[in-house]
């Protein structure tokens, strides 16, 4: 039976938000630990570390998040190994949150000036004081704008998680749909807070960006 759209269906799109926002941040925690192991192994001397996390970034970049939390929740459960989508959608967008910051922190990484690494080779210092030191606090600067970019990103991307049964803002947005026959505003409502969760993440990505133009120019 068709009902109409009332605080009752808006209350129940509006508590999924906390779901959307706990995958988020489990994916960026996630991912973030995971970026920097893969950031550290693209730009390590050592030649199997580099072709593993290569390897590693073109497989995920070159298929579609979508795919990825299809593997990874109709795929262990193929083999047998239960998995609930909550647990499914948090490991996809886990790797796929280690490969593009591994990218962007990479990126950081080398936009270092080389004269800093050779000036800590001079002083002495070993691999782990240069990196904790020297390079990954100047890279941190350099890579605030970009990460909250792509964290912005990755809250849209936790739509998705939808396709596999998790109940974040889009699944609860296509639930209430389906009880009330009232696309225009359930979805409206629900790219409304997406976009309040987003834009002030897109204002501070930007506010960074210019801070960062203007210390470098000093």
């Amino acid at each position: 039976m068709i009902r109409p759209f009332g605080i009752n269906e808006f209350l129940f799109i509006l508590f999924a938000v906390q779901w959307t926002l706990a995958l988020s941040v489990v994916a960026f925690t996630g991912g973030a630990v995971g970026g920097l192991l893969i950031a550290l192994a693209r730009v390590s001397k050592v030649a199997p570390l580099r072709y593993a996390a290569l390897g590693f970034i073109r497989l995920f970049q070159g298929t579609p998040l979508l795919m990825q939390l299809f593997l990874v929740f109709f795929g262990l459960n193929i083999f047998g190994v239960g998995i609930n989508p909550w647990l499914a959608a948090a490991i996809a967008l886990t790797l796929h949150a280690s490969v593009f910051l591994g990218e962007i922190w990479r990126g950081c990484i080398q936009a270092v000036p080389v004269g800093q690494s050779e000036a800590s080779w001079a002083l002495g210092l070993r691999y782990y004081d240069r990196m904790k030191s020297i390079v990954l606090p100047q890279a941190a600067k350099i890579a605030v704008a970009p990460t909250v970019g792509f964290l912005v990103q990755l809250i849209k991307g936790t739509s998705l998680a939808s396709i596999i049964g998790f109940v974040e803002m889009t699944r609860a947005g296509q639930i209430i749909n389906n009880a009330t026959f009232d696309p225009f505003t359930v979805f409206g409502l629900v790219a409304a807070l997406y976009f309040i969760l987003c834009w002030p993440l897109s204002i501070l990505a930007r506010r960074m960006e210019r801070r960062f133009a203007v210390a470098t120019r000093r």
